[in-house]
């Protein structure tokens, strides 16, 4: 199987593209929000237009649940797909899907800036921020059973240069629960909340002295995490180091659907473990 990407930032065109990049790229199929689409049906997935925040919208996108996964590898399989175009946010968003998805690296990375005009961009976006309008590619009636309750009841050609526009482009527009409620803010606290309970849960670390957490601009770039921990003497640190810095990349962009670029940790020292009733320190320490 091959795999095209087609990534931008969210909100400037992607989905109404979609069906025409995935036609001019030979791709059969189309992996969108958390869908797999072939022609005009879903084969499987649930959107992520049909959750009720934004978090939950981009864990959905990213497939972060195993049954969702399976469930989309398995109609992937029974279809005979040979090409799918996978959109995302960024080509990080995109390599990550098929990381999970069990498919090969895009062979050919497509940007929305590279297809579509700056007016055009800054149309869809407008459309986007001011009236929560998203695009779905595929017709009303195959989206319905999946988004019911947040469809919205215009034309499909809203964006179309043409009056008319051939069954097999046909577009749903919706408005999903969460555009209702505003902008959904993740504080650095519970960033360091969430470090602060795998710190807890792992053996070998007698604390934590300091976290920090730096964010970019453009959230596509990714945050930066800083630690500095103490470690008791005996521990294995690469290793320990290496575990923690995975665990909180993963817990952290799951649970907040932010992305991590780096976890930097820092060993400031090492202390000996307490000595139990006997006189003696547990497993890998000194004597007191």
């Amino acid at each position: 199987m091959e795999v095209v990407a087609f990534v931008g930032p969210s909100g400037t065109g992607k989905s109404h593209r979609a069906l025409a990049v995935a036609h001019e790229h030979k791709s059969e199929a189309i992996i969108d929000d958390g869908l797999l689409i072939k022609g005009t049906k879903i084969l499987a997935g649930f959107s992520a237009k049909s959750e009720q925040n934004r978090i939950q919208a981009v864990k959905r996108a990213i497939f972060s649940d195993s049954e969702h996964v399976e469930a989309v590898k398995k109609a992937m399989r029974d279809a005979n797909i040979e090409r799918v175009l996978v959109i995302g946010t960024s080509a990080n968003m995109a390599f990550k899907i098929c990381q999970r998805l069990d498919l090969p690296e895009p062979v050919k990375v497509i940007r929305i800036q590279d297809i579509a005009s700056k007016h055009e961009i800054s149309k869809a976006r407008q459309i986007r921020l001011k009236e929560g309008k998203h695009i779905v590619p595929v017709p009303t009636v195959e989206l319905k059973p999946h988004l019911s309750g947040i469809l919205i009841d215009l034309p499909h050609h809203l964006f179309a240069r043409r009056k008319t526009t051939r069954p097999t482009e046909e577009k749903s527009i919706v408005r999903p629960a969460f555009s209702y409620y505003g902008k959904l803010v993740v504080s650095d606290y519970v960033v360091i909340d969430i470090i602060n309970i795998i710190v807890g849960k792992l053996k070998g670390i007698e604390k934590v002295t300091n976290i920090k957490v730096r964010r970019p601009s453009d959230p596509v770039k990714g945050m930066t995490v800083y630690i500095d921990i103490v470690l008791y003497y005996g521990t294995n640190i690469f290793e320990l180091v290496r575990i923690l810095q995975l665990k909180i990349k993963e817990k952290v962009e799951t649970m907040t659907a932010m992305r991590v670029k780096e976890v930097n940790i820092d060993v400031k020292s090492l202390a000996v473990r307490p000595a139990n009733k006997t006189g003696k320190t547990s497993k890998g320490g000194q004597p007191s």
